[in-house]
C-alpha cells in the first residue's frame, strides 16, 4: 500500500470530521436562541422530550451539542434530570441520521455535486446576510467531498483483494462470541482514540463494502463505537458539576444496556437487519462470483446505518419506560459534593471539561452570570444585617459575643468581595476564549453585553464591601452612634436598593421580552430622589446639632454608596436589554 494512499485516507477522514463540525456550527448559528427555547419548551413529558432530542440532534447533526444544552437546562432548573435523560435518548436516535448520510456518500459518486455547492456557498458567505447558509453549504460540501474521496480511496486500496488483510479477518471465528467481544472493544478503543464516532463509522464502511470485513464483525465495531463515544463524554464530565456527570453516566448506561441485550440476540438481530436491506449474509466469492459478491457487499453501508438506527430506536423504546429508575441509579452512583456553595468559589455552569460549540458556550456564561448576580444580592443582604448588628451594639453597649458575630459577618462579606473579583476574571477569560471562534453577529453582541454585565456586577460587590467597611469603621471607632431616624432612613434606602437588585435578578433569570424595564427605571428614580432628600436633611440636622459632622459624613457615605449601587444595577439591566434607560 502506497504512503500516498494512506495520506489520502487520513486526509479524507480529516475533511469528513471538519465538514461535520462546520455544518453543525452553521446550523446552530442559523437556529440561534430558538433552538434553546424549543428544547426548553417541548420537554413536558418523556415522549415529547425524546422527540425533541431526536429533532434537535438531527437538525444540528451533533448529539454532543444537544446533550450540553440539556445539561445546561438541568443546572438552571428548567429541566429535571428525568426529562434530560429522555432528551438524550432522543439525541441517540437523531444522531443516526449521520450514518445514513455517510452510507449514501459511500455508495454513490457525489463529488461532482460538491463543486457547485462550494461556488454557491462562497457567494452566500460574501453576501453576509446569508453567510450562515453559506457556512452550512461549505460544511456539507467538505463532508460529501471527504466521503467521496474515502469511497475512491477505498476502491484504490483493493482491500477485498488484499490477502494479508483477508487472512487477518479470517483468523477470527465468525461464530465465536469472543470474536464479537474483541471487535466490540476494538470499536470502543478506536472511537475513544480518534474522538469521532463518524470517522470510525467511515472506516468500518470502507472495510465492509470492500468485502474485507465480515458483516458480523463490522456490526460489533459499530456497537463499540456507541460505547466509545460515551466514554469520552464521561471522562470530559469528571471536572464538571454533579448534574453533568449524572447526565453523562445516564448516556453511558443507555448505550451499554443496549449493547448487552443485543449481544444476547446478536445473530438473529443482524440477520433481520440484513433482510430489511436485501443483503445476503451467505454469499461468498466462490458461490456467486466476484462481481455479484462486490455488488452484495456494497449494500453493507446501508446495513450498518440500518443497524445503528434500529439499535437506538429499539433501545429507546425499551428504556423510555424506566427513566425514573435510571435517574435514581445515576443519583445513587454520583453523590453531590459536600461543599458550601455560599462560601466556596467555583463556577457552577462553566466547565472546561465538556466540549461545547461557541454558540452553546454563551448559554453557559449566561447561567454563570445569573449565579454571580444572585450572589451579589446575598452579599448586599449581609451588609444590611451588618448595619442591624451595629445598631444594637453601639458605644458602651457593645458586648464580646456581639463583637464576635459582627467580625464574623464582616469577614464573610470580605470573602464575598474577593469571590466577586475572581468570578469576574474567570467569566471574562471564558468569554474571551469563546470570542476567538467564528461567531454570529447576535452572539458577538451578547458577549459584549455580558462583559459589561460582569464588570457592573463586580462594581456592585465593591459597593457592598465599601458599605461594610464604612459600617465597620463606625462600629470600631469612637464617633457618636447614628440616631434612630438615621437608621430608619438607611433601612429605607437599602430596601429600595434591594428592590432594584431583585428586579435585576428577575431579568437575568428570565427572558428579557417579558421584563418591564419601567419598573427598574422607577426604582432608580426613587433612589435618586430619596438620596437628594436625605442629603438636604443631613445638612439641616448637622446645623441643628442633631449629630456631629463626622457622623453625618459616614451616614451620607452609606446613602451615596446605595445610590451608586443602584446605578450599577441600571447598567446591568441596560446591557442585558440592549437599550438605554436614561
Amino acid at each position: 500500500m502506497s504512503i500516498w494512499v494512506i495520506f489520502k485516507l487520513l486526509g479524507s477522514l480529516a475533511l469528513l470530521m471538519f465538514g461535520m463540525k462546520n455544518m453543525s456550527e452553521a446550523l446552530q448559528k442559523m437556529a440561534g436562541p430558538q433552538l434553546r427555547h424549543v428544547l426548553g419548551a417541548m420537554t413536558t413529558n418523556r415522549f415529547t422530550g425524546m422527540l425533541t432530542g431526536m429533532l434537535v440532534t438531527a437538525s444540528v447533526q451533533s448529539s454532543t451539542a444537544t446533550t450540553v444544552m440539556t445539561v445546561s437546562f438541568v443546572n438552571a432548573g428548567l429541566l429535571t434530570l428525568a426529562q434530560a435523560i429522555s432528551v438524550i435518548m432522543g439525541a441517540n436516535i437523531g444522531t443516526t441520521l449521520t450514518a445514513w448520510i455517510m452510507s449514501a456518500g459511500m455508495s454513490f459518486d457525489i463529488t461532482n455535486a460538491v463543486y457547485p455547492a462550494f461556488f454557491i456557498g462562497i457567494i452566500l458567505i460574501f453576501l453576509k446576510r446569508y453567510r450562515y447558509i453559506g457556512d452550512f453549504l461549505f460544511g456539507l460540501s467538505f463532508l460529501l467531498l471527504g466521503l467521496g474521496t474515502l469511497r475512491v480511496t477505498g476502491a484504490e486500496m483493493h482491500l477485498g483483494e488484499n490477502q494479508a488483510l483477508l487472512d487477518f479477518f479470517a483468523s477470527f471465528d465468525n461464530d465465536s462470541f469472543l470474536t464479537t467481544l474483541i471487535f466490540l472493544i476494538l470499536g470502543g478503543v478506536m472511537t475513544f482514540c480518534v474522538q469521532s464516532s463518524a470517522a470510525v463509522m467511515a472506516i468500518t464502511m470502507i472495510l465492509c463494502s470492500s468485502g474485507a470485513l465480515p458483516i458480523y464483525q463490522g456490526i460489533a465495531l459499530v456497537m463499540g463505537e456507541n460505547i466509545g463515544t460515551t466514554i469520552t463524554s464521561n471522562l470530559a464530565a469528571l471536572s464538571a458539576n454533579t448534574q453533568a456527570r449524572r447526565a453523562a453516566l445516564a448516556h453511558m448506561f443507555f448505550n451499554v444496556f443496549g449493547v448487552v441485550w443485543v449481544l444476547f440476540v446478536f445473530r438473529p438481530f443482524v440477520d433481520m437487519v440484513c433482510g430489511w436491506v436485501g443483503y445476503d449474509v451467505n454469499m461468498t466469492v466462490e458461490n456467486a462470483g466476484h462481481a455479484a459478491f462486490l455488488a452484495n457487499a456494497a449494500k453493507l453501508n446501508f446495513v450498518l446505518a440500518a443497524f445503528h438506527t434500529a439499535f437506538n430506536v429499539i433501545n429507546t423504546f425499551i428504556l423510555i419506560w424506566f427513566i425514573k429508575y435510571i435517574e435514581k441509579f445515576v443519583c445513587w452512583v454520583i453523590k453531590p459534593k459536600k461543599v458550601d456553595d455560599e462560601e466556596d468559589f467555583r463556577l457552577h455552569f462553566i466547565t472546561s471539561g465538556i466540549m461545547k460549540t461557541p454558540e452553546l458556550s454563551v448559554l453557559e456564561a449566561q447561567k454563570e452570570i445569573q449565579s454571580f448576580s444572585d450572589r451579589m444580592q446575598r452579599m448586599f443582604g449581609m451588609v444590611r444585617e451588618l448595619l442591624t448588628l451595629s445598631s444594637t451594639a453601639t458605644g458602651k453597649k457593645k458586648k464580646g459575643d456581639q463583637d464576635v458575630e459582627f467580625n464574623k459577618l464582616y469577614t464573610r462579606i470580605e470573602k464575598y468581595e474577593s469571590i466577586s473579583d475572581n468570578m469576574e476574571l474567570e467569566i471574562a477569560n471564558y468569554l474571551d476564549q469563546v470570542s476567538d471562534a467564528h461567531l454570529s453577529d447576535d452572539t458577538k453582541a451578547k458577549i459584549r453585553a455580558m462583559l459589561r454585565e460582569i464588570s457592573e456586577l463586580e462594581s456592585i460587590g465593591d459597593s457592598c464591601f465599601n458599605m461594610a467597611r464604612t459600617i465597620s469603621r463606625k462600629y470600631q471607632g469612637k464617633e457618636d452612634h447614628f440616631i434612630d431616624r438615621q437608621y430608619d432612613h438607611l433601612r429605607q434606602m437599602m430596601d429600595l436598593t434591594d428592590q432594584s437588585l431583585t428586579q435585576m435578578n428577575q431579568l437575568l433569570g428570565g427572558r428579557k421580552e417579558s421584563f418591564d424595564v419601567n419598573r427598574t427605571f422607577n426604582v432608580e428614580n426613587e433612589i435618586n430622589n430619596y438620596r437628594s432628600q436625605l442629603k438636604q436633611q443631613n445638612i439641616i440636622d448637622v446645623n441643628n446639632h442633631e449629630y456631629t459632622y463626622a457622623v453625618g459624613t459616614i451616614y451620607m457615605d452609606l446613602v451615596n454608596e446605595c445610590e451608586k449601587l443602584g446605578d450599577y444595577v441600571v447598567n446591568v439591566v441596560e446591557a442585558r436589554m440592549g437599550t438605554r434607560l436614561k
